[in-house]
C-alpha cells in the first residue's frame, strides 16, 4: 500500500510539473524556403533556442519552412488576422498591405548590402516600421536573399533588347510588373508555389531571383541561363502580429526582440558567405552565367528611370525623398 501511495504521489509531482513546464505562448513561424535556405539555418540556429532557452520554456518556436502555411501573401495574411505569429516574406509582398513598402523595390536602389543595410537599419528601414505597424504588422528585422538576377530558357540577357517579347515570371507587385514593361518583357505575376512547373511546362520563359532563391527553387534544372542583371536587392522582413507581441508581458517581448535582431545577423552573415557557392551549384548544374559590367548595365538603368516617375505619386513624396537620399 505504502509503494502504491508513494507511486501515486509521484506520478502526480510529475504530472504537476509537466503541468506548469508547458509553454504559455506557442510561435508558429511560415517561410517558403526550405530547411537549407540562410533563413531557416539562422532560426534554428539562433531564433528559435534563444527564445525558448531565455524564456525559460514559456514560449515554444515552430517553425514551417517549404511554403507549407502559404505562400509569401497567404503568410502575411496569416500574421495580419493573427492565424500565425511570424513570418519570413519578402518585402515585396507586404507591398499589398501598404504600397509604400514597394520603394524596397524601386530598380538600382542599392548596389551593395553595405548601403542597403545602412539604409534598412536606420532611416527607411524606421519609416516603412511605422507604416506597417497601423497594418497591423510589427516589423522584427530585415534580412536578405541577395540581388535578383534575370533567367530564362532562351538566351543570355545582355541588353534590354534580350528581354524583348520575354515571358518573365514576377511576383504580384505592381514595381516588378512595371520595371520589366519597361524593358519590353512579358511580365507575368505568379505565385511561388507554381513558378517551377510553369517553367518546366513553358508556360513563361524566364523568372527573376537571387543565386539563394534560384538553387532553393531548383530552377537550374529548367532553365539555362544566368544573367546577372542585379536589378533589385532582394530584401526580406521578419514579420509578427501587432495584438500577439502587444499581449506578451514586457520581458517576453524583449526576448523575442533580442532574438530577433541576432538572427538578422547571423541570416546577413550566413547567406552573404553561401552566396558564391550557389552561383557555383547552377554552373555545375549546367547553367550558362553572364556577368554584366558596368558599361552593359547603364541602359536598363537608363530603361527603368521612368518608373521612379510612374510611382512617386502612389508612394509618396516622403519616402520618395528618403529614397533618394539613400541611393547608391
Amino acid at each position: 500500500m505504502r509503494k502504491l501511495i508513494a507511486l501515486t504521489v509521484f506520478i502526480a509531482v510529475m504530472a504537476a510539473g509537466a503541468a506548469s513546464a508547458a509553454p504559455e505562448y506557442t510561435i508558429k513561424v511560415g517561410s517558403i524556403v526550405s530547411e537549407t535556405h540562410a533563413d531557416m539555418l539562422a532560426m534554428n540556429k539562433i531564433f528559435k533556442p534563444q527564445v525558448e532557452e531565455l524564456s525559460k520554456g514559456k514560449i515554444k518556436v515552430e517553425l514551417y519552412p517549404n511554403a507549407q502555411l502559404g505562400g509569401d501573401r497567404e503568410l502575411c495574411e496569416g500574421v495580419q488576422m493573427g492565424t500565425i505569429q511570424m513570418a519570413l516574406p519578402a518585402s515585396s509582398a507586404l507591398a499589398g498591405f501598404d504600397k509604400r513598402v514597394q520603394v524596397l523595390d524601386l530598380p538600382y536602389l542599392f548596389t551593395s548590402r553595405k548601403t542597403a543595410f545602412e539604409a534598412l537599419d536606420g532611416i527607411l528601414g524606421n519609416k516603412l516600421n511605422q507604416y506597417l505597424l497601423s497594418k497591423g504588422f510589427v516589423v522584427l528585422g530585415y534580412q536578405e536573399n541577395g540581388m535578383r538576377h534575370v533567367t530564362n530558357s532562351k538566351r543570355p540577357i545582355k541588353s534590354p533588347a534580350d528581354l524583348k517579347g520575354l515571358k518573365i515570371r514576377t511576383m504580384e507587385n505592381p514595381m516588378h510588373i512595371a520595371f520589366f514593361k519597361e524593358l519590353g518583357a512579358n511580365p507575368t505575376p505568379m505565385s511561388w508555389g507554381e513558378l517551377y512547373t510553369a517553367l518546366q511546362q513553358g508556360t513563361v520563359d524566364a523568372q527573376e531571383n537571387p543565386y539563394a532563391m534560384i538553387v532553393d527553387g531548383k530552377f537550374y534544372e529548367v532553365q539555362k541561363y544566368v544573367s546577372e542583371t542585379g536589378h533589385v536587392f532582394s530584401v526580406t522582413m521578419l514579420i509578427a502580429n501587432k495584438k500577439f507581441m502587444d499581449k506578451l508581458p514586457p520581458d517576453l517581448r524583449e526576448i523575442i526582440v533580442k532574438a530577433s535582431h541576432d538572427f538578422a545577423v547571423e541570416q546577413r552573415k550566413t547567406i552573404a558567405g553561401m552566396e558564391n557557392g550557389f552561383k557555383n551549384e547552377c554552373i555545375k548544374a549546367g547553367m550558362q552565367v553572364n556577368p554584366l559590367t558596368p558599361e552593359e548595365k547603364k541602359p536598363f538603368v537608363e530603361a527603368t528611370k521612368k518608373v521612379y516617375g510612374q510611382f512617386e505619386k502612389d508612394l509618396g513624396k516622403e519616402i520618395m525623398d528618403i529614397a533618394r537620399k539613400v541611393q547608391k
